[in-house]
């Protein structure tokens, strides 16, 4: 390293000092051995205790997590054209993995892409942004134009930028929450075509940052399978399996969720897709509907889907959404007749696959039938996974056959 440097020094324990080595970014503050005063959000250095360079990242004095690292050279200037070819590399890698899906597309996703705690998705010619870092929200008005720089240089027709801070995280932080208009404005909603079913998006008020796109590629799969049966989609949202389970060829789909809202806008982009009148829709608790179904003598499902939102979002409590992962699933399984379909899944990284398929060999064996798996999935590839950053893998999506 560089005897001379201009950032402040962050000297890290042995423990640190081999997890960083193994290639994680994140340096806690339980390993942080001396610190000197900084200002939240700045830039310092993380040396070893014998005075090895580490890396150079952000500041976060009121987080668990005191140093993000951005880089591991020390050559490195945190300039403008450093972010731009960050946000390029980002660019290019859409480019290569998604093809023609990047209208509607994640374009960085945290730490894989080198950007720790943001995250911006596009949508059409709307890109929506979430930012958990100090570090990054400081700069945000000088990183976020270069992006939109980078896009436009490539013929994107993208008119502004969204931002959705509306999230508790923040405060770990010591962020507020808040959303609005960053850079343009104008209407909040748009549209997206996604395997070929056109969806609204509202930037403002969909969960998230408006939709869920990591689930891109699981939908085709659930299409495929979906010809000529009689499908249950579980947690719908804004109906994004159900549609392509319809546009797929099944024979009727019913799409359910608990909020009244999301079923709204699943009907009407129903409605948009031409495909309302194989459909149709149910607002109502999935926990209270799958057993009333199996109570009433079952219903006339051969594939039912189970997409819920993260039962946890913590250790703590994993034992406790384990208990309900395997309620609803059992649930499903009970419904099903042998030679039916099954897809579940679980957005949480704090459900390991080793975890969460346990679960799903204990709720086969209470339902009495067994699992024949078609596939195995993850997130779509817009959503890189970095082996040495266990937390940018968090989506399990899996598809069977009841025998």
């Amino acid at each position: 390293m560089k005897t001379e440097r201009d950032y402040p020094r962050f000297v890290i324990s042995a423990k640190g000092t081999r997890w960083v080595e193994q290639g994680h970014p994140w340096i806690y503050e339980a390993e942080v051995l001396e610190a000197p005063e900084c200002e939240n959000g700045a830039l310092a250095d993380a040396v070893s205790e014998k005075g090895k360079y580490l890396g150079t990242g952000f500041v976060s004095l009121h987080s668990r997590i005191r140093l993000r690292l951005l880089s591991r050279n020390a050559n490195d200037r945190f300039d403008a054209a450093f972010w731009s070819r960050r946000f390029r590399y980002a660019w290019d890698y859409r480019k290569a993995v998604m093809g023609p899906d990047i209208d509607a597309c994640r374009l960085i996703h945290g730490e894989a892409d080198g950007f720790p705690g943001l995250t911006v998705d596009r949508y059409h010619d709307i890109l929506v942004a979430q930012t958990l870092s100090v570090g990054l929200e400081r700069r945000k008005e000088e990183l976020f134009p270069l992006l939109l720089e980078v896009l436009r240089a490539d013929g994107q027709d993208i008119r502004g930028l969204y931002e959705r801070n509306d999230l508790p995280l923040r405060e770990k932080e010591g962020l507020p929450q808040g959303k609005g208009w960053l850079l343009g404005g104008g209407e909040t909603r748009t549209e997206i075509c996604e395997n070929g079913v056109i969806y609204a998006v509202d930037v403002e008020n969909g969960q998230k940052t408006g939709f869920f796109l990591d689930q891109k590629y699981n939908r085709l799969a659930v299409a495929r399978l979906a010809g000529g049966r009689r499908v249950l989609d579980c947690f719908t949202h804004t109906g994004s399996f159900a549609l392509n389970a319809a546009r797929g060829g099944a024979e009727h789909v019913t799409a359910v969720d608990v909020s009244a809202s999301a079923i709204e806008m699943a009907r009407a982009n129903a409605v948009r897709n031409g495909l309302e009148e194989r459909m149709d829709f149910l607002t109502e608790d999935v926990f209270e509907l799958l057993p009333r179904l199996r109570a009433e003598g079952g219903a006339p499902y051969d594939f039912i889907i189970l997409d819920p939102p993260a039962f946890t979002k913590s250790r703590r409590t994993a034992a406790n959404a384990e208990r309900g992962y395997k309620e609803i699933n059992l649930r499903a399984l009970q419904l099903l007749p042998r030679g039916g379909y099954f897809a579940t899944a679980s957005c949480s990284h704090f459900m390991p696959h080793e975890r969460f398929e346990n679960m799903l060999r204990a709720a086969a064996r209470d339902a009495q039938v067994e699992l024949r798996q078609i596939e195995a999935r993850q997130q779509a590839p817009d959503h890189p996974i970095l082996w040495n950053v266990p937390e940018t893998e968090y989506l399990k999506f899996y598809l069977f056959q009841v025998v």
